[in-house]
């Protein structure tokens, strides 16, 4: 009897700690699960594969494209990458405001080192 009430206590603290962790998880700030080149192959990939354009070809995410369209800066493609432009929609809501920065830097980047290939 006696072992069985040491169990129930044993339960019963477990059950409060992991009570307490969901609660302070609920209130903590949310991780960056992902950075850049994550969020990038996840929602950007499809379209710009190695900063490329399947759908218009001139409008790539390469140095040369982005200086000629006056976007050469993380500020001009996170402002992209958030409200979309042309046929490209936005992905704000998506990506949240630390997404789209994430993304924005990573893809800045990538211009400036020529889009290596991983």
């Amino acid at each position: 009897m006696a072992a069985m009430q040491s169990g129930r206590g044993f339960w019963r603290s477990l059950s409060g700690w992991l009570l307490a962790g969901l609660v302070a998880l609920m209130f903590w700030p949310a991780p960056a699960w992902a950075d850049g080149a994550q969020l990038f192959e996840l929602h950007c990939a499809g379209c710009h594969v190695n900063g490329g354009n399947i759908i218009r070809r001139g409008k790539t995410l390469k140095l040369a494209a982005l200086e000629r369209e006056n976007r050469a800066s993380e500020e001009a493609i996170a402002a992209i990458a958030a409200a979309g432009v042309g046929q490209m929609s936005g992905y704000g809501e998506v990506l949240g405001e630390q997404g789209t920065a994430e993304v924005a830097a990573w893809v800045w980047q990538q211009a400036l080192a020529g889009w290596p290939k991983a």
